[in-house]
């Protein structure tokens, strides 16, 4: 699949979607749109799956139609990410079309 990593999301996170095509908004010069501009534009571009940080994502944007599936982390700092990663990585792989997940992290 191909995923598409939010501003704030930990880059050391990628090597662990290791059978995954993971780029960065940054990558992708898409830094400075809007959070529905941007899953306009990574849904245009066939990505599959948005990794963000962003937990008011889904109060601030209608997401009824969309067809990327959204993964919100609930902690963005790496060290105590880098704990519950698989809860990550298994919430990516099994992202289906439209799908929103939200995974909890505790706060170290």
């Amino acid at each position: 699949m191909l995923v598409l990593f939010d501003q704030g999301t930990p880059v050391p996170l990628r090597p662990h979607l290791m059978h995954h095509t993971v780029r960065t908004a940054t990558e992708q010069e898409w830094g400075t749109l809007s959070n529905g501009e941007l899953l306009t534009a990574a849904e245009a571009s066939s990505f599959s799956v948005f990794v963000t940080t962003d937990k008011n994502l889904r109060s601030q944007l209608n997401l009824a139609g969309r067809q990327i599936a959204i993964v919100v982390i609930g902690y963005a700092r790496w060290p105590g990410l880098e704990l519950h990663v698989n809860r990550v990585v298994a919430a990516v792989n099994e992202a289906a079309p439209g799908s929103y997940a939200e995974i909890d992290i505790p706060i170290p």
